[in-house]
């Protein structure tokens, strides 16, 4: 397991369509666990794998202490709406206002290819959606009310 390089805004990568995965490989299950090290070492709830230049759809979330992985993920169903601060580790340091459902229920694969659907609220329901986006090469950026801000940092001397 490896941390790998997160593509920052403004690579091109960042704005391709993923390419479904038909079957897990090695090369695949190393890049699930790979994602998982990489966005546990940036302290992130989510990351998907253009994030980290491959162009394949598999995204992992992990919001409150379980880990989940989406291979080739499709958002089934909405509710709800929740407007909040979202930040992405594409673009570190800043974050901004955008409006998600509360509700998500996601169909999607699991690392054995079996099929699964999970449901969101919340933060989990805004990292589904944040993620699966990013597979379709949007970023949060486009969804965002009002200006980007930076995020401040605590410093204690």
């Amino acid at each position: 397991m490896a941390i790998r390089t997160i593509r920052v805004m403004g690579d091109e990568i960042l704005e391709k369509k993923c390419r479904e995965i038909k079957e897990v490989t090695p090369r695949i299950q190393e890049l699930i666990d790979d994602m998982f090290d990489t966005m546990y070492d940036a302290n992130g709830v989510g990351l998907a794998a253009p994030q980290v230049g491959i162009l394949k759809r598999v995204v992992v979330i992990d919001t409150d202490g379980t880990g989940y992985v989406l291979i080739n993920p499709e958002i089934i169903e909405t509710d709800g709406s929740q407007t909040g601060q979202e930040g992405c580790l594409s673009l570190p340091g800043k974050y901004g206002i955008v409006t998600r459902p509360n509700y998500v229920k996601v169909r999607a694969y699991d690392e054995n290819m079996e099929p699964f659907e999970l449901e969101g609220e919340g933060l989990l329901a805004r990292a589904i959606c944040h993620e699966c986006e990013h597979l379709e090469g949007v970023m949060y950026v486009e969804h965002i009310e009002g200006e980007l801000m930076d995020v401040e940092t605590d410093i204690e001397e």
